[in-house]
């Protein structure tokens, strides 16, 4: 259910982002940094748009080529997929070749990671779009918190790391505010920003999804959350989005 809710709330607020910069029927060149199993690549390329899908997780990536060869030869034919890493666009493509870059949950794998946004933005052409899906810092303590950790909470307080699974592999969190500052400092300043699973955070990962009608509910309401204060701020992920000056 957590991931159903992540890609379906990202895959709408891309949606809104994308309709609102771009005329309808227009075919975009959509790089996907980090592309994971190519859930957001094949769907944007069902849509029209061309897809270059770059990811340096080899059973990742060949993940994504397995889903994509199950795809009609009309869409496989307007994706290509890349092993590589995010920090080295610049080896890989030329400055502007981009409409809109991916870079979703990638971030909180990246020790320093202004040199690879500023990268990323480069990677744009003029009034492109950058999207961006980090684990929200400041909301560190509601996961621990709602589960009744109340030494993993306060511990959360003063923390930037968060561990999704084994205790010794923490990785990164962002805080809105300082991307908020990188982004107007690579030209690519933020436009809009959402919050991604305010209620399903705590949902165990084996959790199944509920009925259709209640699906639909559920997401309605995340859909609701995640645009609206002060309910976004609290939300386990930020989507951020910055447009190319």
């Amino acid at each position: 259910m957590r991931e159903t809710v992540r890609q379906e709330l990202v895959a709408r607020q891309l949606d809104e982002q994308i309709a609102a910069r771009y005329p309808v029927g227009q075919r975009l060149r959509i790089l996907d940094v980090g592309m994971g199993q190519g859930a957001q690549a094949l769907r944007l390329a069902r849509a029209g748009h061309t897809i270059t899908g770059l990811e340096s997780d080899a059973a990742l990536l060949r993940a994504a080529r397995e889903a994509l060869a199950s795809e009609p030869a009309g869409i496989r034919e307007r994706v290509r997929l890349l092993e590589g890493d995010g920090r080295e666009t610049g080896v890989h493509f030329l400055p502007g070749s981009f409409d809109v870059v991916l870079c979703h949950g990638v971030l909180m794998h990246v020790e320093e990671p202004d040199a690879m946004l500023a990268g990323l933005a480069r990677m744009l052409a003029p009034g492109g779009l950058l999207s961006l899906l980090v684990r929200n810092a400041d909301a560190l303590a509601m996961r621990p918190g709602m589960a009744g950790d109340w030494s993993g909470a306060l511990a959360a307080f003063d923390s930037d790391t968060y561990s999704p699974g084994h205790p010794a592999s923490p990785v990164r969190a962002d805080r809105l505010e300082t991307l908020t500052a990188t982004l107007a400092g690579i030209a690519a300043p933020l436009q809009a920003w959402y919050g991604v699973r305010v209620f399903t955070d705590n949902v165990p990962n084996e959790e199944g999804l509920p009925a259709a009608e209640e699906l639909e509910r559920l997401l309605a309401a995340e859909d609701r959350a995640g645009r609206t204060d002060p309910y976004r701020r609290v939300a386990a992920l930020l989507h951020l989005c910055g447009v190319r000056g």
